[in-house]
């Protein structure tokens, strides 16, 4: 039976007099087993009542969540009466499917279990109506769009008044002025505990292109008392999105710890393939991301979002340390790849996602190097044992030892270009892998002209005698390896590319690369996925 039956309500009743009329007469036999059974209904009952509840209140939340989202496409302004019929009326209509339990629960608030069930009414309504609360984007651009009206009727008004001063920017700047500190002043604290980097990168939009750079500009003088708090703001967001991000890239990146999925990675890219034709290429291919290392889209995704949003001297230096633990841990997790299944599939692995890495950041128009400088006072040790031993003076201010120039530290400048590293890396790898796979490939050939030289060389050397008592002295035909039987068997080895697991070399190698040369490439601009 459900909550919305129309007996629930009265077997509810029923329940709760048999339990009152139980607890008042305990003196009847197993009285205390039926108080515990009904107690136990009773507690089902509640149970159900609270989920019922809860779950009318999430529908009506995701019912007004859906027709913001309709009506407003995101980032239009919902206008008022819209905002209070979308918000207010659909949880009314849900208050009425409530109604009649609800009153019940209010009704018998005498009794403690029904007064914890009424508490956590009032606590799942009050977080659902939470949830519904104005996002700081939302709020920033409602804000700044409400203050841009105000202030251009304003300025109208005052126009009227003062024909001849309201050019003048300063001239309305005591009445602008507190107006634009009202907004920064209600934007501040929730900007400073803002963690959602996405909606950090939508603030530097929302100010940096439709306020400062169309609305602002449009209107002209009407607004130019708004730039500077407007800038501020800015500035704000910008200082708040450097700092998560390096959190972000120090937290997720840095410390990604790789899953048993991860490392099997063959498994992976074998699913993948099973579940695309092989006729479909990368471009077609919306699942490629799927085949990467998470941490490598975590990395490309993080950088696309920023490169838009932060100045190029601040996105230089994010850049360099995420590009650079981004290939660290590449490097560490191929290594657990060489334990967990081969050292082929460790190093293709590390070439496919080194490749990747170089190509998708290529676009971003940056040099990938910083400097850092730091103060080096090693040599003051020297500097004291001298003293001590009294080699020099601490107060001869005359020669290199004394106080001012002892104290003086030294400037060390160490650059680190993430860029040339990961290039070394690549080529390091890629070389290991040639030569691997020559070797794998030709290594009975090479180990047969080994011998033959061997051969010739003694042959050509030595006195009669060593001849006579060396294997390798007799002439090649008489040689064990190099038997017609066995020179047939290593040109037979050679003719198909070595030993018989060289055969899946290239298979390994298409399905670990990858079969198109061409990547998915993550938009620079828009901070999502776009073709290259």
């Amino acid at each position: 039976m459900s909550v919305g039956n129309e007996n629930f309500l009265s077997l509810l009743k029923r329940l709760d007099d048999c339990i009152s009329y139980v607890e008042s007469n305990p003196q009847y036999a197993e009285s205390s087993v039926y108080l515990l059974k009904f107690r136990q209904l009773q507690s089902r009952a509640l149970g159900m009542i609270r989920s019922h509840v809860l779950s009318v209140l999430k529908s009506a939340s995701s019912q007004v969540q859906a027709a913001i989202r309709s009506s407003g496409n995101s980032k239009a302004v919902v206008s008022e009466g819209v905002e209070a019929s979308v918000i207010h009326v659909r949880f009314k209509a849900a208050a009425n499917e409530l109604k009649s339990v609800l009153e019940e629960i209010e009704s018998r608030s005498s009794r403690k279990e029904y007064v914890q069930l009424l508490a956590e009414c009032h606590k799942l309504y009050c977080e659902q109506r939470l949830s519904l609360k104005e996002s700081l984007p939302s709020l920033t651009r409602s804000g700044c769009a409400y203050l841009m009206q105000v202030c251009q009727l304003e300025h109208q008004l005052f126009d009227h008044f003062f024909p001849s001063s309201s050019e003048d920017v300063s001239s309305l700047a005591p009445l602008i002025d507190p107006l634009s500190t009202y907004l920064y002043d209600t934007l501040r604290p929730k900007l400073i505990h803002e963690t959602n980097i996405d909606f950090l990168c939508e603030l530097v939009d929302i100010l940096k292109v439709e306020v400062l750079g169309e609305q602002v500009n449009r209107r002209g003088e009407s607004l130019a008392g708004l730039r500077l708090t407007l800038q501020r703001i800015l500035a704000d967001v910008h200082e708040r999105l450097t700092f998560r991000a390096r959190t972000h890239i120090r937290a997720e990146i840095a410390n990604y710890l790789p899953s048993d999925e991860d490392l099997d990675y063959r498994a992976k890219l074998d699913q993948s393939t099973e579940n695309n034709s092989e006729t479909i290429s990368a471009e077609e291919n919306p699942d490629v991301f799927k085949t990467w290392y998470p941490l490598l889209e975590k990395t490309l995704s993080c950088l696309s979002k920023l490169y838009r949003c932060l100045e190029q001297a601040v996105f230089t230096g994010l850049a360099q340390e995420a590009v650079e633990v981004c290939s660290m841990s590449i490097q560490v997790t191929s290594k657990l790849i060489v334990k967990r299944s081969s050292p082929m599939d460790g190093q293709l692995f590390l070439i496919k996602h080194l490749l990747i890495l170089r190509e998708q950041i290529a676009p971003f128009d940056i040099e990938f190097s910083v400097t850092h400088k730091e103060l080096d006072f090693s040599h003051l040790l020297e500097h004291l044992r001298r003293i001590l031993t009294g080699q020099a003076s601490l107060f001869d201010w005359s020669r290199s030892t004394s106080l001012a120039r002892t104290l003086s530290p030294r400037v060390l400048e160490t650059q680190i270009d993430a860029k040339k590293e990961l290039e070394k890396s690549l080529k390091g790898t890629c070389e290991e892998f040639i030569m691997s796979v020559t070797k794998l490939v030709v290594d009975s050939m090479l180990s047969f002209v080994t011998k033959v030289t061997a051969v010739k060389f003694s042959l050509s050397s030595g006195s009669q005698s060593q001849k006579q008592e060396s294997v390798l002295a007799k002439p090649l035909k008489d040689q064990a390896f190099a038997s017609p039987d066995k020179v047939a068997e290593i040109i037979q080895k050679n003719k198909h590319c070595g030993s018989p697991c060289t055969s899946t070399i290239p298979v390994k190698s298409r399905i670990l690369l990858g079969r198109n040369s061409r990547h998915h490439q993550y938009g620079v601009h828009t901070g999502s996925a776009s073709t290259t």
